[in-house]
């Protein structure tokens, strides 16, 4: 297969990509002329990234594809550009490190994605049954703590499987994630394939930089955990394991009941050893296909993988999930610089995030990252909690930055605090969602900040509109999904709120349920639960350590049970209204596009 070259650098448009732009005008052409049927122009728009959303008609949300979220300030521009000219004012980062734009016109898709193609950026299986966007550590190459750095590793990975003929029509689709330390960054627990970073030493005292390889993890209405394929993976085995992985999954998946078509279920219908059985056979036999490039990919020659390092005298801190940050009486700018800076590198260089908030990014937003990339010499990339990074930073630009990050809007502290609510796009644009999340999110952030406690470090609070877990609530240490609430004859939005999820070490823990509640109450148990964890904690203690000498999360529940109570609709009419909604609250579902 052609392998596209650094994406950075496509200008003109590369071929591929104008055959994509090409065959997705003719493709509209022969639907809207009626040649085509409804059914096949879905299953073609979607494995180009193209969503229909729940307002139907022409409509559409367009998702690009960011792998492992490097960006580069031309882009960034050009996103605005797609913000001023063919969307509603604002682009969406996803958990997965794209980013979406909604309210598109069908008819302008081949303009947006002919403008995006421009800058080395694209659409093509950004959703769909296909390998969707591969993920990585937004801090590769610059975590102190990093076994490698895992960026040319997942640029070899998106070239190999982007427009792969194996990986067009899977049972369904298929993600992968790279994490270059067991901090796990990178959330790779709960994917189709996840990759860290690991050693293993021989007798001789020598250490192998390599790969630890997790398979059949995911989220959903039934999260699985992902689990080790072998001990270790070797550097040259590492694109074979993957693609055996997916002719597994392209052999097995079930193909007749979309619901139960992951790779989880094959694992759970054959077992995990006879998976890995499969996969290993495979893997042993890919060097004698006619196409297997096999090997370090050349990607990975050229670019390199040595680890940032650690700088002498520092002892880094990571910046994953229960990371303790303690914010005191400072300045504001001190304070985003012990929330949102990471130090520690070898090099001395220094990371920094810019908050967005509910990952939304205005096109003012976008050209001004544009503008301190290039002001700055730096880089950025797209984080798995909805931010922007900024790297290779020096000491000394860290006051000019905050100040352009203060003028943008993007300076508040954020990156790992708990005013950083994480929340899917919901009922304002999904088919599948019966809540409003995303007004949720800002009423959680609200109330945070109105009791003090928006700051409180090491807590992460995610949300989704529905079961679907598109908001990764399952894996936060507070998550709550939508449902629909019967109360005194009235259905009214609810929320299940789950406590105790946990990505980190190599190993990953789901939420359990605490109780359900009226979404207007859920800002309200979210404030009581950050509150009495902030007040009992001991000095660095982690929110599921707390949790677990607290009772667990049925013991701390009991003492929400007050809220989980409807007024009558004369005595709260506000609690049969959703955020961001005027009539009564209906639960409307529609046809799914993107269920996780």
């Amino acid at each position: 297969m052609t392998q596209l070259t650094d994406p950075t650098d496509v200008s003109p448009i590369h071929p591929e990509m104008e055959a994509d732009i090409t065959k997705f005008e003719e493709m509209l052409a022969d639907y809207q002329a009626g040649r085509i049927p409804e059914d096949v122009f879905r299953v073609f728009r979607l494995n180009n990234g193209i969503y229909g959303q729940r307002q139907g008609g022409t409509s559409q949300m367009v998702r690009v594809k960011v792998p492992y979220g490097a960006m580069t300030a031309d882009q960034l521009d050009l996103l605005a550009d797609v913000v001023d000219d063919h969307s509603r004012g604002w682009g969406h980062i996803t958990t997965r490190q794209n980013i979406q734009f909604h309210f598109v016109e069908l008819a302008e898709i081949p303009t947006v994605m002919r403008r995006m193609a421009e800058v080395g950026l694209t659409t093509r299986e950004a959703c769909g049954d296909t390998v969707r966007n591969v993920q990585g550590c937004h801090l590769a190459g610059a975590c102190p703590l990093e076994v490698l750095d895992i960026t040319p590793w997942a640029e070899a990975a998106y070239r190999h499987f982007v427009r792969n003929p194996l990986a067009q029509r899977l049972p369904r689709k298929f993600k992968i994630n790279f994490s270059g330390c067991d901090t796990d960054c990178g959330q790779a627990m709960f994917n189709d394939v996840g990759v860290i970073g690991a050693t293993r030493t021989f007798e001789d005292g020598s250490v192998e930089r390599g790969f630890r390889v997790y398979i059949a993890g995911g989220l959903g209405t039934t999260p699985f955990p992902a689990l080790a394929l072998e001990d270790f993976t070797p550097k040259e085995d590492l694109l074979a394991t993957i693609e055996a992985v997916l002719r597994v999954f392209e052999q097995t998946g079930n193909r007749d009941n979309k619901l139960r078509a992951r790779l989880k279920w094959v694992v759970d219908q054959l077992g995990i050893d006879e998976v890995r059985r499969r996969v290993l056979a495979i893997r042993k036999l890919l060097p004698a296909s006619a196409t297997w490039p096999g090997g370090i990919p050349t990607v990975v020659t050229e670019w390199g993988d040595e680890p940032a390092g650690v700088a002498d005298g520092v002892t880094p801190t990571a910046m994953g999930q229960g990371t303790p940050v303690t914010l005191g009486a400072l300045s504001d700018y001190d304070r985003w610089v012990e929330a949102n800076v990471v130090r520690g590198a070898a090099n001395g260089t220094v990371s920094a995030y810019a908050w967005c908030e509910l990952g939304d990014v205005t096109s003012s937003q976008f050209r001004a990252v544009a503008s301190i990339i290039r002001g700055f010499d730096v880089d950025v990339r797209v984080t798995n909690r909805q931010n922007l990074v900024l790297r290779d930073l020096s000491e000394e630009q860290l006051p000019a930055l905050y100040e352009r990050l203060v003028a943008a809007d993007m300076a508040r502290p954020g990156a790992e605090l708990s005013r950083d609510v994480v929340a899917c796009p919901g009922a304002d644009t999904c088919n599948l969602a019966v809540t409003q999340s995303r007004g949720l999110a800002s009423a959680i952030g609200a109330a945070l900040d109105e009791a003090g406690l928006a700051e409180v470090g090491g807590l992460r609070v995610n949300i989704s509109g529905c079961t679907n877990s598109c908001g990764q609530h399952h894996t936060s240490d507070i998550g709550f999904f939508g449902a629909e609430r019967r109360a005194h004859g009235q259905s009214a939005p609810g929320y299940q709120m789950l406590l105790g999820g946990y990505v980190g070490q190599e190993r990953i823990h789901f939420g359990k349920k605490a109780l359900r509640l009226p979404a207007k109450n859920a800002a309200e148990a979210t404030v009581r639960v950050v509150s009495r964890f902030a007040g009992e904690r001991a000095a660095g203690e982690r929110f599921i350590d707390w949790l677990e000498r607290s009772g667990g999360a049925s013991g701390v529940a009991a003492g929400l049970k007050d809220l989980d109570e409807f007024p009558t609709p004369d005595e709260g009419p506000e609690f049969y209204v959703d955020y961001d909604e005027t009539g009564p609250y209906v639960a409307e579902i529609g046809e799914s596009e993107c269920a996780t």
